[in-house]
């Protein structure tokens, strides 16, 4: 099958031994140049050594690039204006990421002219999916190169032998103790797939999580947190104003060590399977429980369950790649106007992998007027008699279909 001509591509380059083969096997199969992209979204790693294993490979241009602001404020807080969950458990973790990396390819395509962008993504998951439904949208004529959908370097071992024969520099991939899982982490999430979690009857091993201690090992006394939002998103932690990604740092620092953020998954992939996955979210975890607080106290009721209602379908968009569809640029847009009133402080009690809203106010929005909730004496704000007639029109149509089938 003829591979057709490309001049130029830009790579997703982690600087690891399969984008790292992947590089050199761009160069052989297709006889073109490489551009590497490196992004630095959060995943706790460096990512410069990335730069001279690239130059090590012949690469002569080379971007790298620290977009973890850039993911937080455009990414991460906009999919939680929507409390956004997929299948009642998944935080979207990677999910909300690859709209963002599809998106500087394709820039970094048209700063460098090259015609064609390619991924490390396997055949057999959603990543290849996200990322070329985001590059279609955004540049419609890129040619797109998964080499996994291509190859038969289809295990570790052949991998290797590539490497060596190709004279890839394989140190990085030898040195130390390999995880036996798959792993992908930015200031979201990390997940864990493979290895033992193939069994879904088989508990993690303690030792694969990193960012959060058990929830048996979390300290005994509590930890109080407080939130600041404005128009929906958090913009200060305990009275100290942060931008969104410095938000993120500090709630997965407090997550993580109350033991916070843990979660074991049985998915439904977009491409068919199911699948068993592993995560720690612990700023996820955090802000979807403050945020729904948050909401309680200033959304209007129909407001609040309208939101609740789309929020499935707008979390399937994003597992399913379509970030940069009309139809969730539509649902943001309505979220997004709902949140201009998403504005106080929710206070959090963080205890051994909970999370317990403890108090929320909002002095210019909120909807929670104590004259009327009151058990005492409301003092005429509320006439109880009104609720005879309210629960009667209600009972209306259940009364008179009791009555037709002689209930």
């Amino acid at each position: 099958m003829s591979k057709g001509k490309v001049n130029k591509v830009v790579l997703a380059y982690s600087g690891g031994l399969d984008t790292s083969v992947i590089l050199k096997w761009l160069e052989e199969e297709y006889g073109c140049e490489v551009v590497t992209f490196t992004a630095d979204i959060g995943q706790g790693e460096e990512v410069e050594p990335a730069r001279a294993k690239a130059e090590a490979l012949g690469v002569k241009e080379i971007y790298i690039e620290d977009l973890r602001e850039e993911f937080a404020r455009d990414y991460v807080f906009p999919m939680f204006r929507a409390n956004a969950i997929y299948e009642g458990e998944y935080l979207l973790g990677t999910s909300i990421a690859r709209p963002l990396i599809a998106k500087r390819l394709v820039e970094i395509a048209r700063e460098t002219g090259a015609d064609a962008i390619a991924h490390g993504a396997t055949g057999k998951g959603n990543d290849q999916v996200r990322f070329e439904l985001g590059a279609y949208a955004l540049m419609p004529d890129v040619k797109i190169i998964a080499p996994w959908r291509e190859w038969d370097l289809l295990s570790r071992e052949k991998l290797m032998k590539y490497a060596e024969a190709h004279g890839i520099p394989v140190d990085f991939a030898k040195a130390g103790k390999k995880s036996p899982y798959s792993m992908d982490a930015n200031l979201l999430h990390i997940s864990y797939e493979g290895g033992i979690l193939e069994d879904p009857w088989a508990e993690p091993e303690e030792e694969m999580w990193r960012w959060t201690v058990s929830p048996e090992r979390a300290p005994d006394e509590p930890t109080y947190i407080e939130l600041t939002y404005e128009k929906g998103d958090i913009v200060a932690v305990d009275g100290q104003a942060m931008n969104p990604a410095q938000v993120m740092e500090r709630l997965n620092e407090l997550g993580g060590a109350n033991g916070i953020g843990r979660d074991d998954i049985v998915e439904n992939r977009f491409v068919g399977m199911k699948s068993r996955g592993c995560y720690e979210t612990p700023a996820g975890t955090i802000m979807l429980k403050a945020h729904r607080a948050m909401e309680s106290l200033t959304l209007d009721r129909e407001a609040a369950h309208l939101k609740d209602e789309l929020m499935p379908r707008y979390a399937t968009l994003i597992y399913n790649g379509f970030w940069f569809s009309p139809e969730r640029e539509a649902l943001q847009a309505l979220i997004d106007r709902t949140q201009e009133v998403v504005n106080g402080v929710v206070r959090l009690k963080l205890y051994k992998g909970n999370v317990v809203v403890v108090g929320r106010r909002s002095e210019r929005d909120s909807l929670f007027d104590e004259a009327i909730a009151t058990f005492d004496d409301d003092a005429g704000a509320y006439d109880q008699k009104d609720a005879e007639g309210f629960i009667k029109l209600n009972a209306l149509r259940l009364r008179v279909a009791a009555r037709k089938r002689g209930r």
